[in-house]
Parts: structure tokens; sequence; C-alpha cells
């Protein structure tokens, strides 16, 4: 229990209410959900599931219809020959995580994950017995790995490479031609998977998602981590769901029985209507991203000895605050009690986090613009 880490973003947004109920006024850019509220047609498909009486268990896979609308969906949006029974549905995308690394994981065998990245991947490694190996994203190449270093980190005991495109925290995003080299890696040793988690594979700001699973030879290779949490501002919700070679389904699902039984059968028909249904609010809430992250990527530029590479996707910015003279945990400390601001130390999302912040840009312009205000008069004080 003791390798168990956390998700600091629940710690922060308890110290952040624990403020407000004393008068404070903070504005929150610490969490990582969408501020914009479930679109209506997902909303009313689950409510009248809930009256026709989808209150009872489905099977544990998830419900038929859904897992096919699953496929269907990432046969177009990622030109993947995805079947029905390649899917699992959990409630939310972690427990993908979980089962896939207790599935695959032992001691002994070495996992790769992005560093800083979400920090239930090296939570979840440890837990398993493996080895948590980094692949280090570096500010200087926008966030994005060094391919060079990848390859000689991979080893005969890999067993697993988590990629996170878009990432969380960094807000990068991998190319085509990063993402065909690293299966090139992948390829050479027969017993190496990938978990792609694309649970931000929406909220892309240029080009078009482009997934490894699509490319020859790596479907069977490949276990996708996604949901609606992100896309379908749908956090509440709790519905994710993998996509994975067939020779993992059964060992995943046996986990899923042991552990929660189902997803809950109303949920996955209001994942039916997101994934069937119009798109309009979909695009027009990235489209806010996109404003967002012009405003607090210029912002945080304008404030002296912070750094700040643009985000390619997801609705996080990595700011350096190395020449603000503070730690991490310092400026995230200072920034909530002097500027009324909350955000999270990048130290919580690996070591090479320390020494950068991040800030969410989930919430609206004006409470953006004044968060630029009140920390750029923090720093200047400093």
């Amino acid at each position: 229990m003791h390798d168990l880490g956390t998700e600091s973003a629940f710690e922060v947004l308890a110290k952040a209410r624990a403020l407000e109920a004393q008068g404070r006024d903070i504005i929150h850019l610490e969490i990582g959900e969408p501020d914009f509220d479930t679109p209506r047609h997902i909303i009313e498909a689950g409510m009248a599931a809930i009256s026709d009486g989808f209150t009872h268990y489905g099977p544990t896979a998830g419900l038929p219809e859904l897992r096919q609308a699953i496929a269907n969906n990432s046969r177009e949006v990622r030109g993947t020959n995805t079947e029905p029974d390649n899917v699992v549905v959990t409630p939310g995308a972690k427990p993908i995580m979980f089962y896939v690394l207790l599935a695959l994981g032992e001691p002994g065998v070495e996992v790769i994950y992005p560093n800083p990245g979400f920090p239930i991947y090296e939570s979840m490694i440890r837990f398993t017995g493996c080895t948590p190996v980094s692949m280090q994203l570096l500010e200087s190449k926008s966030y994005h790995p060094d391919l060079d270093q990848l390859a000689s980190r991979i080893t005969d005991k890999t067993r697993l490479i988590i990629l996170n495109t878009p990432e969380n925290p960094c807000g990068s995003a991998l190319s085509e031609g990063e993402l065909r080299t690293i299966a090139e890696m992948v390829m050479k040793h027969p017993n190496l998977y990938v978990m792609a988690d694309e649970i931000y594979k929406d909220i892309l700001y240029t080009g078009e998602h482009f997934s490894i699973a699509s490319i020859p030879g790596m479907e069977e290779r490949t276990i996708i981590l996604d949901g609606f949490s992100k896309s379908y501002a749908m956090t509440g919700w709790r519905l994710g769901y993998g996509i994975m070679p067939p020779e993992l389904v059964p060992h995943v699902v046996r986990l899923a029985v042991n552990s929660v039984s189902c997803a809950a059968t109303f949920t996955q028909k209001a994942g039916i209507a997101a994934l069937e249904g119009p798109r309009d609010q979909v695009e027009a809430m990235v489209a806010e991203f996109a404003a967002r992250r012009r405003l607090i990527t210029d912002g945080l530029r304008s404030i002296p000895g912070i750094r700040c590479p643009e985000p390619e996707g997801a609705f996080y910015v990595f700011p350096s605050i190395e020449d603000t003279g503070l730690s991490s945990r310092e400026f995230e400390d200072r920034a909530m009690q002097e500027a009324g601001v909350a955000l999270l130390s990048g130290s919580a999302f690996g070591e090479y986090g320390d020494s950068y912040v991040r800030l969410s840009y989930a919430n609206s312009q004006e409470n953006i613009s004044k968060a630029i205000e009140n920390l750029g008069a923090f720093v200047r004080s400093l």
C-alpha cells in the first residue's frame, strides 16, 4: 500500500475549498475536468435509460450495443479494425490502466512511461511490482521525447510502453512520424505491448488524431485507453473503455468481475448517444479551449521568470517557473495563499516535473485573465 501514489489535484482542490470556506476567493486552475455541462442529448438519453429500467447489472465487458458503438467509432476515428469483442467497458478509464498493468506486470518486468506524466502511471507500475522506466518529455522539444533515448531504454525486460497523446500535464501530442518510429521499436520485441492513453484525442488544436494502433502490425500490440469524461464533459458519469488484443480481453474481464462487476447500464446508454449523436457541442468546447490556450500561454509568457511552451492538445499548460527561484511545491503553495490561484506542482507528475507547474485552462476566459494578473503581481513581488 505504501507504493500507491495519489492525484494531487484532489488534495489541492480540498485546500482551495477550505480557503473558500474562510471567505477567500480562489481561481481554480488545478482540476482536470471540462467546465462545460454534458450535452443535453446525452443527459436525456441517460434519463430515458433510467426510466426504461436500465438500472440493473449488465454484462461485465459492457452492453453489446455500446461495445458495437465503440468499435464503430474507433474504425471511423482511428482507422482500426476494431471488433466489439476487442472492447471492455469500465466505470471510468482508470480501471483499464489498472487491469492492463495487473495483467502484464510482475516483479522483474519493466514498464516505460512518460515523465512528466499522469501520476497514476508510476503509482500503479510500482504497485504491481514492476520497475518504472521514465521516458522524459523535454521542454526543449515542446515536451516531446528524445526517441533515441527511448530506444536505449527498451530491454528484453520491457513488457509495456505507456503513451499519452495528447498528454497530461504537458499538452504535447506525438506526431504520426514519432508514433511510426516508436512502432518500429516495438515490433523488434515480440513480447512488448503499448498502452495508448487517448483520453484527450478529441481535444487537439492542429491536425487530426493519429493512433499508433492504426499502424500495420500494431493493433495486435496496442491497448487503447479511452473514455467519455474529457470529450463529452462526462467526468461524473464514470464511463471509460479499453480496446485491446483478443488474448487480453478475458483476463481484463476477470479482473473487472473481481472488482467492479460492471459499469452502470444507464450511463452506457448515454455513452451510445454521445458516440452516435451530434458533435457540435464537442467542437464548440474545443474551439473555446483553443481561445483559452492562446490567452493563458501569452499571459504566462508575459510574466518575468516564466517560460511556457504552447500546448498542442488537452487543456493544460506546463510552464517552467525555474527562474522565479521557487521550487514547484513552494510555487503551488504561495500561488494559492498569495495570488488566490489553485494550480499544481510539477513535481506531482514525476521527477522531471520539478521546476514546473501545471495549470488547467478549464475555466472561463475572465477567470484566466484574472489568474494571470494575480500570478504576475505575485511573481514580480518575489
